[in-house]
């Protein structure tokens, strides 16, 4: 999943950034509400991390802006404000969660999930297809079995190719997955990572769809 991280303070934003790559996802990190509504126009996100105090405005009023103009992509509020007026205004504005810093970076990524998958419309953890049995919130897999060791990059892909059993998930919708804005990536980047996940769950489960891109079946 690529994420939207909107936060100035350059000690927490290292942190989350960091937490949620090594957690699979691709994360772009803003500092001003400018860049966020730069990187939200350009990027089709599947969740936003937002602060509330930017030094160009609020977080409030980015997130009014883009419910406005229909964007559902879903948001958690990662704030200082513990009132529960601000937590009412949060949601009230269109947030799906409310975490109030500090915070632990694993209740972070618990809640990433959690709301990952109520959009996903998938409100249990496991998904089996066939003999292959995964478990997204902990980041396990199995094969007939067995548990298979994925790297980071190699579960974004599979997140994608899993979200959507049997349909074709287009190639740049891959890149977009794998690196955040600013990253050199190499014109056989997505076959490099599909060959890989391959040779883990088996070369006939994951199909090609010639000049488009792959999906996700029984072998």
């Amino acid at each position: 999943m690529r994420i939207l991280l909107v936060e100035d303070d350059g000690m927490i934003g290292e942190a989350v950034r960091d937490h949620v790559a090594a957690a699979g996802h691709a994360i772009d990190w803003m500092r001003t509400i400018t860049d966020a509504h730069v990187a939200a126009k350009s990027v089709d996100y599947g969740l936003i991390l937002l602060d509330l105090q930017l030094p160009d405005g609020t977080g409030i009023a980015f997130l009014k802006e883009i419910r406005g103009r229909g964007s559902s992509v879903p948001v958690i509020i990662l704030t200082a404000r513990d009132q529960i007026s601000d937590r009412i205004e949060g949601l009230n504005a269109g947030a799906d969660d409310y975490l109030v810093k500090p915070f632990n970076l694993g209740e972070l990524e618990a809640r990433i999930m959690a709301v990952a998958r109520r959009y996903g419309a998938n409100p249990h953890p496991i998904i089996k297809i066939a003999d292959i049995e995964i478990d997204r919130p902990q980041h396990k897999l199995a094969v007939a079995g067995e548990p298979i060791v994925l790297t980071s990059r190699e579960w974004a892909v599979l997140d994608l190719l899993i979200a959507r059993p049997g349909a074709i998930v287009p190639k740049d919708r891959i890149e977009e997955a794998l690196y955040a804005f600013g990253s050199e990536i190499e014109s056989n980047t997505v076959e490099v990572y599909v060959s890989r996940l391959r040779k883990k769950i088996g070369k006939d489960r994951i199909r090609t769809a010639r000049g488009i891109g792959y999906t996700l079946g029984e072998a």
